[in-house]
């Protein structure tokens, strides 16, 4: 009976056996059958995103550097160096040289366990900002308050707009200065300033105008250039110069030259 019994498991083996390779013929057969075109091929995401965190960790200290820089002014928080890591992938544990820059550099902030963003001047909205504005009287470059927190340039165009501050250009550097426009700053200026102001014959085309202020570093508010181009093309005829009256002699002008009688040969009736 045991022999029997051995003998029914061995049949059930093989039975089982067979069915396994006819599975397997079957599925060769049909793989063979389907054109190589049409054999889907399958690449692992998470292949590629390692090879992602490869080149970014093979490049330069301040490639990556500019990585840590960006999130920081980005996201204004405190971060750690595995949350820099799981963010933008630089790993500055593993990466001594990325690290000891950072902590040089000196738009960043490094407490001893966290990196942030340091701006040169440390604001939060725009009341701040015009808090610091006024501080300035004699003017404040904006390249120094674009970085002080994410919305600031629409901040410095609202006090711009609501006439609280002036923004005005420099031509030699092309850059924008912001003076408080508060009628609590005390403003003197020199008499001879006065005089010398008002001493100045200013020509009689802005065209002109417009040409001095550019040559004394002044930019311009109009374009009158531009503007008359564009009315001659929508053909809008030009205002034209007054002509100047010529001074003739009638016998309502009074003579106060009779004895010299050639002067008035033309005198109208």
């Amino acid at each position: 009976m045991a022999l029997q019994g051995k003998l029914d498991r061995f049949k059930k083996q093989q039975e089982k056996c067979q069915t396994t390779l006819s599975s397997i013929a079957a599925t060769k057969t049909a793989s063979a059958s389907m054109p190589s075109s049409l054999v889907p091929v399958k690449f692992s995401t998470d292949t590629e995103r390692l090879q992602h965190i490869n080149s970014i960790r093979k490049a330069p200290v301040g490639a990556q550097m500019k990585r840590v820089i960006d999130l920081l002014y980005e996201t204004r928080q405190a971060l750690t160096l595995d949350q820099i890591n799981e963010t933008c992938h630089v790993d500055m544990r593993a990466n001594k040289d990325v690290f000891d820059n950072m902590r040089k550099n000196p738009k960043v902030r490094y407490d001893g366990e966290r990196f942030s963003y340091k701006s040169k001047h440390a604001l939060q909205d725009k009341k701040e900002l015009l808090f610091l504005i006024r501080k300035f009287p004699e003017g404040i470059a904006v390249i120094d308050l674009k970085d002080s927190y994410p919305t600031v340039m629409e901040d410095l165009q609202g006090l711009k707009a609501g006439r609280e501050i002036w923004l005005l250009s420099n031509f030699d550097s092309q850059e924008d200065i912001a003076y408080p426009n508060d009628p609590k700053v005390p403003i003197k200026v020199d008499d001879d300033l006065k005089q010398v102001f008002r001493g100045i014959e200013l020509p009689r085309d802005m065209i002109d105008i417009e040409r001095d202020l550019q040559k004394n570093g002044m930019k311009p508010a109009t374009n009158t250039a531009k503007r008359r181009s564009a009315a001659q093309m929508e053909g809008i005829p030009s205002k034209p110069k007054p002509k100047k009256k010529k001074n003739e002699i009638t016998k309502r002008t009074k003579l106060t030259n009779a004895h010299l009688p050639e002067l008035f040969q033309n005198l109208k009736n």
